[in-house]
Formats: C-alpha cells, sequence, structure tokens
C-alpha cells in the first residue's frame, strides 16, 4: 500500500536526458501537503537535474509528474508556477535593478484560505528578515549575498506556494547567515508549506526533513525517515563524507 495519502508532487520512474546523456534513471519522488524531504547526493547525482525536470526546464523525459493529482509531465515552467510551486536557485535569481520591495511586491499573491499557516505578506517577510526591513529601498544588486538569498526565499513565499524548492539556501553564505536561513526553514516547516530541500549540509536536512532521498549516478539509491538515516552506515559512503 503505498503510504503517501495526500502527496502534492508525486513523480514516478522520472528518465532525463541532457542531449545524448541519461542523467535520471527512474527516479520516484513524492512529497505529501506540508511535509518536508531532502534531496540528498553528491554533486554530479542528479539532484539538479531532478529539479529541473520537476520545474519543466528538462523537457526531454519519460515517466509521469503529478501536482495536487494533476497531470504535469509536459508542464511549461510557468505552468508549474502558477500551479503553486516556487523555487529558490542557487543561484538567487533577484532582480539586481529593482528595489527590495519591488522585488517582494511583484511576486505577491494574497493567501488562500486555508487551515495551515497564516500566509506570507509584505509585513510577515519584513519581520522574518530583519535585514531585508532595514534595506527595502536598496536595489537588488546592491546587497550582500547573504541579503540577496533571504530575498530570493521572501520573495518565493510571497507566491504563497503549495510546494517549495529550496536548491542549495546555504551555499556560500556566512555562518551567522547560514544559521537565519536554517532557522526561517524552521518556520517554513512549522508553517505547514510542503518543502523539497537540497543542500550540502546533510545533518541540518536531516534536522529539519521528515524524510530525505538519496541520488547516486541518477537513481535513488537511499531514501526514509530522517531518523532513520541518521543511523544509516551507508549514508556517508553514498555522500563521501
Amino acid at each position: 500500500m503505498d503510504p503517501h495519502s495526500d502527496p502534492i508532487l508525486d513523480a514516478r520512474q522520472i528518465h532525463a536526458w541532457y542531449g545524448s546523456s541519461h542523467v535520471l534513471h527512474g527516479v520516484d519522488l513524492v512529497v505529501d501537503v506540508g511535509e518536508t524531504v531532502g534531496l540528498l547526493g553528491r554533486n554530479g547525482m542528479g539532484k539538479s537535474t531532478l529539479i529541473r525536470t520537476l520545474l519543466g526546464h528538462v523537457a526531454q523525459r519519460e515517466g509521469q509528474i503529478r501536482l495536487s493529482g494533476e497531470d504535469f509531465s509536459r508542464g511549461r515552467p510557468h505552468e508549474v508556477a502558477r500551479r503553486g510551486v516556487a523555487y529558490v536557485p542557487e543561484g538567487r535569481g533577484v532582480f539586481p535593478n529593482l528595489s527590495v520591495r519591488e522585488n517582494l511586491v511583484m511576486a505577491a499573491k494574497p493567501a488562500k484560505v486555508a487551515t495551515r499557516g497564516q500566509g506570507w505578506s509584505y509585513d510577515r517577510v519584513m519581520t522574518t528578515f530583519p535585514r531585508l526591513a532595514e534595506r527595502t529601498g536598496h536595489l537588488g544588486g546592491q546587497l550582500s549575498g547573504g541579503e540577496q538569498q533571504m530575498l530570493s526565499i521572501g520573495r518565493a513565499l510571497m507566491t504563497q506556494p503549495e510546494l517549495l524548492i529550496l536548491d542549495e539556501a546555504t551555499e556560500g553564505l556566512a555562518p551567522l547567515i547560514v544559521a537565519e536561513i536554517w532557522r526561517v526553514i524552521g518556520e517554513i516547516r512549522a508553517d505547514g508549506i510542503a518543502t523539497l530541500i537540497v543542500d550540502r549540509d546533510y545533518r541540518k536536512v536531516l534536522a529539519h526533513a521528515d524524510r530525505a532521498v538519496v541520488l547516486q549516478k541518477g537513481a535513488v539509491v537511499l531514501q526514509g525517515a530522517s531518523a532513520a538515516l541518521r543511523d544509516d552506515a551507508t549514508l556517508a559512503e553514498f555522500l563521501g563524507v
């Protein structure tokens, strides 16, 4: 019996190519409503390709991708975003010539009436990220790398996502900023937003995620509850740590 009774993301037997290179080999990935899932693996094992496939950026694929029960196997990026999937890329992707406020307001959508969470307004983002509140008139390109990452996360949250994908959200940031990002990830989880986390700090991922999936050479080699994976002797081998 499938234990996933209420998936927001249900990807089954995903195969993907870059040119003639077969990168993903029958990957299954499920994220339930309100669940936080970690996607782990060494560099070059297919994590970025899987994310790009889920978002519709990699068009060549086999298998099925469903979002809240609707088939998005051939969904285009704007259609996936409109369906409630928000993406925070590793490169941050803020608009450098727009102010902090403009970057946030342009992404804003009204919060849905729901039983989970309170929605993410401009004021809530400012409260969550006090550094941004001090820089509302600054251009995105004038912010530090850490501040840009905060802005990217805040902008994604203001779309009121049903699924948030965080791709290396702490990469290359100062320790104080990293701690702040993980604090916010904890708040997002408590808010009931389904989240898929890719991050090199697997210990932090396992501390915040309900489950984790490990990729090696484009295939799932290990998965399970975070508490169980922390004690799995093969995890360090797969991650090369």
